[in-house]
């Protein structure tokens, strides 16, 4: 792996932490650096970063406190 691109790597925790949990990553970023750009795709989809999985979740939070809600209103009763 090129040193412009460990020290890139360095920078983010994150994706450090990415390509220590699937190996493979170093041997296609050795092989082509240019690959960063789709490990950090592949590295948002697995952390639940991108807009739809936002988004799941966000709708998932707000079916949460409409139950709440329902169970607030019937321990009122």
């Amino acid at each position: 792996m090129n040193q412009e691109l460990y020290h890139y790597l360095q920078a983010r925790p994150e994706l450090m932490n990415f390509i220590r949990q699937n190996p493979y990553w170093y041997r296609y970023l050795t092989r082509d650096p240019s690959r960063v750009v789709e490990m950090e795709k592949e590295a948002k989809r697995f952390y639940g970063k991108t807009f739809t999985q936002k988004m799941d979740k966000m709708n998932q939070n707000i079916q949460m406190v409409g139950v709440l809600l329902q169970f607030a209103e019937m321990m009122k009763d």
